[in-house]
């Protein structure tokens, strides 16, 4: 059975009109000293039977610490990741800016077999990049993502200056 994930892209403008996009360091011992190709969207899994954006919302939520912002959310696409995982992601344009981040935990035996379980947090920063610092930051099965939303945005007349 596949997985599926869904997520959500937020981008804006900068001062300069700069295209940014919204991004979430994942959290835990494994992604801890690592910052190139260590960084995602807000993303999570749901059922068969779930809404993808509504899952999109709930997961945005619960790793940002605060709801996705009101907005015209469009279906980007699904995306298939290196692992088989299928991500369904919707964008939207906000100039998103929490008060602060916190995300949902897991637990991990950390280091693998010592026996000892910690709690890390899903996400341990959130920020805004502009594009081009966004594509050595994604991890890597996430790029296509990001060069969905350029097409929709040059479609749209309202493409990278």
């Amino acid at each position: 059975m596949t997985v599926q994930s869904a997520g959500i892209l937020l981008y804006r403008r900068s001062t300069e009109s700069q295209l940014e996009i919204w991004m979430a360091h994942m959290g835990g011992p494994f992604w801890a000293r690592k910052d190139a190709h260590a960084w995602s969207i807000p993303k999570g899994e749901y059922l068969e039977d779930e809404d993808p954006l509504a899952a999109a919302w709930r997961e945005f939520a619960e790793e940002i610490g605060t709801p996705a912002p009101s907005s015209d959310y469009l279906h980007l696409g699904t995306f298939r990741q290196p692992s088989g995982k299928i991500i369904t992601v919707f964008a939207a344009e906000a100039d998103f800016q929490p008060e602060r981040i916190v995300s949902n935990t897991f637990s991990l035996e950390w280091p693998k077999g010592s026996g000892r379980v910690r709690s890390y947090p899903e996400i341990d920063d959130a920020r805004w990049f502009k594009e081009s610092e966004a594509r050595t930051k994604l991890v890597t099965g996430q790029v296509p993502i990001l060069d969905a939303l350029i097409e929709h945005l040059g479609k749209r007349g309202t493409g990278p200056k």
